[in-house]
């Protein structure tokens, strides 16, 4: 491997880097350092440690990082995941986070409670002006 090779670094490794002292994440197949950045995150330290120990590209996209956001990455860079060490699923090497991933994309209660959000404030809606309407009926 030359110099100019980046680090290749396996599941396992980056997973054991998953606390306030020490934060690696994956995202795209690549590993950051982020330990540097975690008290100036604008959604908090918590947020990039509970991204750790799984691919963290999901979390990462879903949130719509500016390009700044996602060019500053860089200089967190320290390497490439080693694909072949990323844990399937129902290994016993995947952890309590991936299994509750894999559980909630299996069970999918997130479309009802989001149409749950959307319905009840209109419900809200119609009943305040019928409300309103038959309330100035008897007026």
């Amino acid at each position: 491997m030359g110099s100019s090779d980046p680090k290749l670094h396996s599941f396992e490794e980056v997973s054991k880097h998953n606390n306030k002292n020490d934060c690696w994440l994956i995202i795209s197949g690549k590993v950051y350092d982020v330990t540097s950045f975690l008290d100036d995150h604008p959604g908090g330290d918590e947020v990039l440690i509970t991204a750790t120990e799984k691919d963290a590209t999901d979390d990462f996209e879903d949130v719509g990082h500016s390009d700044a956001a996602k060019e500053m990455l860089e200089k967190y860079y320290v390497g490439e995941l080693d694909s072949s060490t990323l844990p399937t699923k129902g290994s016993k090497h995947e952890t309590p986070a991936q299994a509750r991933t894999a559980q909630g994309a299996a069970q999918s209660p997130g479309l009802g409670l989001r149409f749950l959000q959307l319905i009840f404030p209109l419900l809200i809606l119609v009943l305040a002006f019928a409300l309103r309407y038959y309330g100035k009926k008897d007026e």
